[in-house]
């Protein structure tokens, strides 16, 4: 990359020294999508058309590699278990309202109950996957997340020491996988990119940066 980019051209989808994976492999980033690869959107050339939550986090001198949220599969899966539970405790509190008369609710009344739960808890995700955002730029990752209280984790790739690729049941039958990243000095995963489209692929982009940008020259 050239030096003395402005602003506009810290966010563009420019020419790399390699192709990453999932690009055209001609040297340079396809500028409809900087990788091609499902769930891996490529941020606008222009930074004053890019999202508000992407600009935020950037520096001027920096380029995106990475914009991405979680798959939207992530709304109904990460809350399966307490939706399942919501939908058990419906159908026990209905038919107790059958087998027992005098309770003081219906069966209508303990189906509407559970419905609004579920969808109360189903909205709540919704708002989370929206405010969720995994970017890889030329010199960090930053995760961020929360609805009411907003959390930003980032690190520098140089300071990348592990990473790791988990596939549980639930991500297996849906081809999805979350991403963990540990630093130097930490035993514990510090932050995770949960349920990644092709999280193969997008795991061999990180470690291509990492091996790209941070390491020493």
């Amino acid at each position: 990359m050239t030096a003395g980019r402005s602003r506009k051209a810290a966010v563009a989808c420019g020419p790399a020294p390699a192709p990453l994976p999932g690009t055209s492999g001609t040297g340079h980033l396809a500028p409809e999508r900087c990788l091609n690869a499902g769930g891996v959107e490529a941020v606008p050339e222009e930074s004053d058309t890019a999202p508000a939550f992407v600009r935020e986090l950037i520096r001027d001198d920096e380029i995106i590699l990475l914009a991405i949220r979680p798959s939207p599969l992530f709304i109904v899966l990460a809350p399966a278990t307490g939706v399942l539970f919501l939908m058990v405790i419906a159908l026990v509190a209905a038919q107790l309202a059958a087998l027992v008369p005098w309770l003081p609710w219906t069966e209508t009344q303990a189906y509407l109950l559970g419905f609004l739960l579920i969808a109360g808890r189903l909205g709540w995700q919704t708002l989370d996957w929206f405010n969720r955002v995994y970017l890889l730029t030329d010199r960090r990752i930053l995760t961020r997340s929360g609805v009411l209280r907003v959390r930003i984790f980032e690190t520098s790739l140089r300071s990348i020491q592990h990473t790791v690729i988990w596939r549980r049941v639930r991500e297996r039958a849906f081809n999805l996988g979350t991403l963990g990243f540990a630093t130097s000095g930490s035993d514990t995963f510090e932050t995770f990119w949960q349920m990644l489209r092709q999280p193969v692929l997008i795991h061999r982009t990180v470690q291509d940066a990492i091996r790209r940008y941070g390491r020493p020259r």
